[in-house]
């Protein structure tokens, strides 16, 4: 299956670390982080999980749901919990999925569609493009992907920011320009006509350029 942003994320049933769920009734409302990994006992992989336990609170403020997925059994997960706590303080507080058909690498596009057999067998390597971050809106929609080497490890920072930024945008007509942080300036999008900006924006924006309307982030 080929995604693209804006395409309905494929709903699926699987079994986690926190019990069977199904993607759509698990997301309810809210919006969520589907992160995946090529399997389990990888040395990248343990320090990314980790990062994600300790900045849970900080996912849970924005009403932002995660959920990793591993290319091996939750039994196997489990285990691997145990090394991720001693090793980076902190075990995942969030379900993992367990994915040893391959059933859900492939139905998301980070698998062919013919690769044969289970998990079993296969090495990190054979499943290296299993490192994808899904963010998924309360409609169900991918408003993101990115995909990593397995040798660089992801910056979750970045994927809060990229949400605040989606979230925010989702609220209002404007954009956020390059590095843009909280509370920085925003840009009127170009589909707003200048007399709709009047209403939306009575204190004006700066326009370097008239295709770029600068204004304070609204609240």
């Amino acid at each position: 299956m080929v995604l693209a942003l804006n395409s309905l994320a494929p709903d699926f049933s699987a079994e986690t670390t926190e019990g069977p769920i199904r993607l759509h009734d698990w997301i309810g409302d809210s919006w969520c982080v589907l992160f995946s990994h090529p399997k389990d006992f990888t040395p990248v992989c343990t320090t990314e999980l980790g990062a994600m336990a300790r900045m849970k609170p900080e996912f849970d403020r924005r009403s932002v749901k995660l959920i990793g997925l591993s290319v091996d059994p939750v039994d196997t997960h489990r285990s691997w919990s145990e090394d991720i706590a001693e090793t980076q303080g902190t075990a995942p507080n969030y379900p993992m999925i367990g994915d040893p058909d391959l059933k859900i690498a492939k139905l998301y596009g980070m698998l062919p569609e013919d690769t044969e057999g289970g998990a079993e067998g296969r090495t990190a390597m054979d499943n290296a493009t299993a490192r994808t971050v899904f963010v998924i809106g309360p409609d169900k929609r991918i408003k993101l992907m990115i995909t990593y080497p397995m040798t660089t490890g992801r910056d979750f920072g970045e994927i809060l920011r990229a949400i605040d930024s989606m979230q925010l945008t989702a609220r209002h007509k404007v954009a956020t320009p390059a590095n843009w942080r909280q509370g920085d300036d925003v840009i009127i999008v170009p589909a707003v006509s200048d007399d709709e900006a009047r209403q939306k924006f009575p204190n004006g924006w700066e326009a370097p350029k008239p295709y770029l309307r600068l204004v304070p982030q609204p609240t």
